[in-house]
């Protein structure tokens, strides 16, 4: 009796704590949820994300655009991918072209305002550049190591934004892997001083408009015009039946459509309309001259617009070339179809969108990207790189670290400590890197500082590029260039080349033993450049042979 008090004391404070830890879980684990949705989000790749792609343990990553993704028979997915190129990826040539397009770029800026760069920023910004190509290709969604951000250079945003910002990348230049060509990109922000329009000021209340108002604008149609509207439409009518009749005595016209339906289709567009419309206008909305005009004396007037005026085969080829390039008329119009004008073009693609055939087509395209893959979600990949030197927590020597000097620093930051060392370039030089210089190749395809080997280069006998621009651009850095060592190593820092020996005939040692005189081999090899009178040496030969 005297302890039956205190157990449901007891009882009841157990069961608020067990209440309180059931309130607080939920809460605890909330974070938790969040950073796995984080990890799911970041890992799961979508049509039109740009990302990195891993073809090798030892080359920077390639940088491509996912434009589909498709199961394969075997359930593995492949992605279709727009490919991207680095400056390392072209030739010295085209990145002279390159820096050349982007001073001229400079030139026509009105005011730069691009902040001066250190060396150090110029460096590490010409490897954020890229360059756009047409060429697609197939690969395994595994090799997908991350997420990048490629975007067109904006001429308004500072350059140090692109520096500033992770995994983000910018370009200007479309290139052509087949024909080794380079080319502007069409797409162009329009956005600066260049592009404004000039607003006059304001005229004042009362005060009076001075300009002349023909040269500003063309009348076309008068609303407030003495025809009601039913009379409108009565000579809309007849302008149909003209047209139709004019379609029946063409022998072109009846070709393309052969029953009356159609050409009465054809000639209810609207170009038969704004001809309608027009004739009015210019008649001063007299019924009687508009109708005599309708119909001349050479007979009916005929009007056709571009679905008309364009063949069978040429709309295949239009639709051809718009699945390959899309809305780039101009492209479209220099390898489908260079006898169009572009501004046929436009107005076929405008006129092309309200017909069946376009809705088939959309309908379609729907349906087959319906059945196909909208995301895929890539986990993390963790196993270890080839190119590791020292795994952590093991001694040296093991994982292919044997050979290597100690005291080795890492080739681009110049640091002797690191919890990961990954072995670079040639295997005979020793040269690594740290983690984070590592990482910085592997994504950007350079070093985070500039080496004397991008130096020598600079220095070589080949024409010299354009002075950089305050934007990064400069002399490429070669796919694999020979690291320098900055240890005081005693090796050679560039590779030796293969000798050669130029071997003479004996006819040869005879004619510089008989012609002695002749020759004068020591003022021979001062002057190079001079060449020697072969026709003599032989005739001195032939002489002192017969003699």
């Amino acid at each position: 009796a005297r302890h039956a008090g205190p157990r449901p004391a007891r009882t009841r404070v157990g069961s608020r704590t067990s209440a309180r830890l059931r309130v607080c879980a939920p809460a605890c684990s909330a974070p938790l949820r969040r950073a796995r949705r984080a990890a799911m989000a970041a890992n799961m790749y979508r049509v039109g994300d740009y990302v990195f792609f891993e073809n090798s343990s030892s080359n920077p990553y390639l940088i491509r655009r996912i434009e589909e993704l498709n199961k394969t028979a075997s359930g593995n997915v492949e992605a279709k991918v727009v490919c991207f190129y680095r400056r390392r990826d072209i030739s010295n040539s085209l990145i002279q072209l390159a820096d050349k397009h982007a001073k001229e770029l400079d030139e026509e800026k009105e005011s730069p305002s691009e902040p001066d760069l250190s060396d150090k920023q110029k460096h590490q910004l010409r490897h954020r550049e890229l360059f756009l190509s047409r060429q697609y290709e197939s690969l395994p969604a595994t090799h997908i190591r991350g997420k990048c951000s490629v975007a067109l250079l904006n001429e308004t945003e500072s350059v140090l934004s692109y520096l500033e910002k992770e995994d983000t990348f910018f370009y200007s230049l479309v290139y052509d892997p087949t024909q080794k060509t380079l080319l502007a990109d069409k797409g162009e922000i329009r956005v600066g001083p260049r592009f404004q329009a000039d607003v006059p000021d304001m005229l004042q209340e009362g005060e009076p408009d001075e300009r002349d108002q023909s040269k500003l604008e063309v009348k076309m149609w008068d609303p407030h015009c003495p025809l009601t509207n039913r009379q409108i439409d009565q000579f809309l009518v007849v302008a149909r039946a003209v047209g139709t009749f004019a379609r029946a005595l063409d022998c072109s016209s009846s070709v393309r459509q052969p029953s009356l339906h159609m050409s009465a289709a054809a000639a209810s567009r609207d170009i038969t309309l704004f001809h309608a419309m027009d004739t009015l206008q210019k008649n001063g909305y007299d019924l009687a001259k508009a109708m005599s005009t309708l119909v001349p004396q050479g007979g009916p007037v005929l009007c056709r617009d571009e679905m008309e005026e364009w063949s069978a085969s040429e709309a295949m080829l239009f639709e051809e070339a718009l699945e390959k390039y899309g809305k780039d008329f101009n492209d479209i119009r220099q390898d489908f179809l260079p006898w169009k004008s572009l501004a046929s073009i436009v107005q076929f693609y405008y006129m092309w969108k309200t017909t069946d055939r376009y809705i088939q087509q959309k309908r379609l395209k729907a349906a087959e990207a319906d059945s196909k893959l909208k995301q895929v979600y890539i986990p993390t990949y963790t196993k270890p790189n080839p190119n590791q030197i020292m795994a952590p927590g093991t001694k040296p020597g093991v994982n292919g670290a044997a050979g290597f000097q100690k005291g080795l620093s890492c080739e681009s930051c110049h640091t002797a400590q690191s919890p990961q060392w990954y072995a670079w370039g040639p295997p005979n030089m020793q040269c690594r890197l740290c983690v984070s210089c590592w990482l910085y190749w592997k994504k950007y395809g350079g070093l985070k500082m500039p080496s004397r080997a991008e130096g020598e280069e600079k220095m070589s006998p080949s024409p010299a590029p354009t002075e950089p621009r305050s934007r990064g651009h400069g002399p490429r850095q070669s796919a694999y260039a020979v690291p320098v060592r900055n240890s005081g190593s005693p090796k050679s820092s560039m590779k030796t080349r293969q000798a050669f020996l130029l071997q003479a005939t004996r006819l040869t040692k005879l004619a510089r033993h008989m012609c002695r005189d002749l020759i004068r081999l020591r003022q021979a090899a001062r002057r190079p450049f001079v060449p020697i009178n072969c026709a003599a040496v032989k005739a001195e030969c032939k002489t002192s042979l017969n003699s």
